[in-house]
């Protein structure tokens, strides 16, 4: 492939302005490009007008029917802000041990209700875990099937009281869902065609 000529390669942190075959104009500071498959990064204003926030827009400039370089920039672009290495492993040992207790409790037979309880709970509290088809929270609070408040166990205190609580609010919240769900469903099946012999 041959070098790229002028106008064909954009320095991360040109200012560019795009427009697409669809009309749009896209404007911002490149953050990436690659000459290869013709895919442009951009930091534009974000569209929440927020103004600490940017948008990232990938760009496939064979659907680009114009583009500008507004600002060229020449020079080396700043080093890329290092990754806290240790961070990034503890989310995803944290992400696989949340998938994995998902997995066991599909495995163990938990109801959907049950299920639902937990990732309600675990939203709150993240020291929760599942002890055969029981809920374990903060090693103080049992939940046992049918995923009740009364079926909340555990040591008064306020770590009861809190994930009464809890429960409590996701029973409501789960309760004023059902309404809705059967009329979707009802919506459904009168849309659905039927089978006839």
């Amino acid at each position: 492939m041959a070098a790229p000529g002028p106008g064909e390669y954009f320095n991360v942190g040109s200012h560019v302005s795009c427009l697409t075959c669809l009309g749009q104009r896209l404007q911002g500071e490149v953050l990436a490009f690659d000459y290869q498959s013709k895919m442009l990064t951009l930091k534009c204003p974000a569209s929440s007008g927020k103004p600490n926030m940017h948008d990232v827009v990938l760009i496939n400039l064979a659907y680009v029917s114009e583009v500008d370089i507004i600002t060229d920039r020449t020079e080396t672009p700043p080093p890329l802000a290092s990754l806290n290495v240790n961070k990034l492993a503890n989310r995803a040992r944290m992400e696989k041990e949340d998938k994995l207790s998902q997995a066991y409790a599909i495995s163990a037979g938990v109801s959907m209700e049950g299920q639902q309880l937990f990732q309600t709970i675990h939203k709150t509290i993240k020291d929760c875990r599942w002890q055969e088809k029981s809920i374990i929270v903060m090693d103080d609070v049992v939940i046992a099937p049918p995923y009740q408040v009364d079926n909340c166990k555990g040591k008064e205190g306020s770590a009861l009281s809190h994930v009464r609580k809890i429960v409590e609010k996701h029973l409501r919240d789960a309760e004023s869902q059902k309404p809705v769900q059967r009329a979707q469903a009802q919506h459904t099946q009168k849309d659905s065609p039927t089978l006839s012999s």
